[in-house]
C-alpha cells in the first residue's frame, strides 16, 4: 500500500516554478552588457588579462541561456513520458556551464602563454580599468540576487548562474589589480601571469559545478541535516504498535523524495492505517517544500515486513 502526499499527487507544475525563468532572462541581459564593457576595456588597453576576463564573461551568456531553457523545461508538469516531472533538466544546465567554463579557461591559457612569450605595452589603463570596475559592480549585484533567489527556490541552475557571476567578480577584481600594477611597475610579464591565475581559478569553478551536477544526476541522498529532521519526526511517531524502517531519500533538482516502510498492527483496518499514514505524511511534509513522500504499509508482526526494497 502506498500513500503519496497530496503535494506529490497533483500533476500540476509546482507553484512559482514558471516565474524562475524571468531571473535567467535578467542574467542573460546582464551578461551581454558586461561582456560588451569588458571587450571595450580590452580594446582600449590591449591587456591579455582583461581579454581573459572578457572570455570568461562570454561563458556567462551561454550559461544564462542554458539556465533559461532548463528552467522552462523544469516548469513543465509531469506527463506520460516523464511521470516524475522534468526537474533534472537543471543538472544538465549546470553541467553545460561547467564545461563552458573549462573551455574558456583553455582559451585564456593559450592567450596568456602567447602574451608571456611576446610582452606588449598597455594603453589607456585608466579608462579601461574604470569600465572594468563598472562591469564588476553590475556582475556582483546580479550574482548575489540570483544566488539568493536560487537558494530560496532550490534551483541549481540559478545558483550556478549566480555563483558564476560572483566568480567573475573576483576574477575581474584580480585582473584590475594586476593591470594597475603593470601600469605602475612597467613589469609586462605580470599581465599574462595574472591571466594564467584567472584560468586556473575558473578551471576549479568549472570542475566543482560538474561534480555537483553529477551528484544530482546520480540521485544523491538528502544532506545529513535534512535526514536528521526526517528521523526526528519518525522517532516521535514510533510507539503504539507503529514503527518505521528502510527509509530512503534522494534529490532531483528542487524536489526531495522520501520513501519508507511503516509497520502497523496487523489487525488495523485499511481505513485506520490510511488515516495514520496521512498524519505522518502531514508531519513530514511540514519539514520541507517540494517533498514527495511514498509510504508502504506492512503488518508489524509479519517477518516479511522487515525486508528492505532491493537495490539490485
Amino acid at each position: 500500500m502506498t500513500a503519496p502526499s497530496d503535494s506529490a499527487s497533483s500533476g500540476a507544475a509546482p507553484r512559482g516554478r514558471e516565474d524562475l525563468s524571468r531571473f535567467a532572462l535578467l542574467s542573460i541581459a546582464t551578461s551581454l552588457v558586461v561582456i560588451g564593457l569588458k571587450i571595450l576595456a580590452w580594446r582600449l588597453t590591449g591587456s591579455v588579462g582583461l581579454l581573459s576576463d572578457a572570455a570568461e564573461s562570454s561563458v556567462n551568456v551561454v550559461a544564462a541561456v542554458a539556465a533559461y531553457v532548463a528552467l522552462r523545461v523544469v516548469a513543465k508538469p509531469a506527463d506520460d513520458d516523464h511521470n516524475f516531472g522534468h526537474t533534472k533538466a537543471e543538472y544538465f544546465s549546470a553541467v553545460l556551464e561547467g564545461v563552458m567554463i573549462v573551455v574558456a579557461a583553455v582559451v585564456i591559457l593559450v592567450s596568456a602563454v602567447d602574451r608571456l612569450l611576446n610582452p606588449q605595452v598597455l594603453d589607456n589603463v585608466g579608462p579601461g580599468l574604470g569600465i572594468s570596475v563598472l562591469a564588476t559592480v553590475l556582475n556582483g549585484l546580479v550574482g548575489l540576487y540570483l544566488v539568493r533567489v536560487g537558494r530560496r527556490h532550490r534551483s541549481l541552475a540559478l545558483q550556478a548562474d549566480g555563483k558564476h557571476l560572483l566568480t567573475d567578480v573576483w576574477t575581474t577584481a584580480g585582473v584590475i589589480v594586476g593591470v594597475l600594477l603593470v601600469a605602475l611597475t612597467g613589469w609586462l610579464p605580470l599581465d599574462p601571469l595574472i591571466a594564467i591565475a584567472v584560468a586556473v581559478n575558473i578551471l576549479v569553478v568549472g570542475a566543482r559545478l560538474v561534480w555537483q551536477s553529477g551528484a544530482g544526476l546520480m540521485d544523491a541522498a538528502l544532506p545529513v541535516e535534512e535526514r536528521a529532521r526526517i528521523d526526528a519526526v519518525l522517532d516521535r511517531r514510533r510507539g503504539g504498535g507503529i514503527d518505521f524502517h528502510d527509509v530512503r531519500t534522494r534529490e532531483s533538482g528542487h524536489e526531495r523524495f522520501l520513501q519508507l516502510h511503516m509497520l502497523v498492527p496487523g489487525d488495523w483496518t485499511v481505513q485506520h492505517a490510511h488515516d495514520v499514514t496521512e498524519e505522518v505524511e502531514a508531519d513530514l511534509a511540514a519539514l520541507f517544500d517540494d517533498l514527495r513522500i511514498t509510504i508502504h504499509i506492512e503488518p508489524i508482526d509479519d517477518p516479511r515486513a522487515y525486508e528492505a526494497w532491493r537495490l539490485d
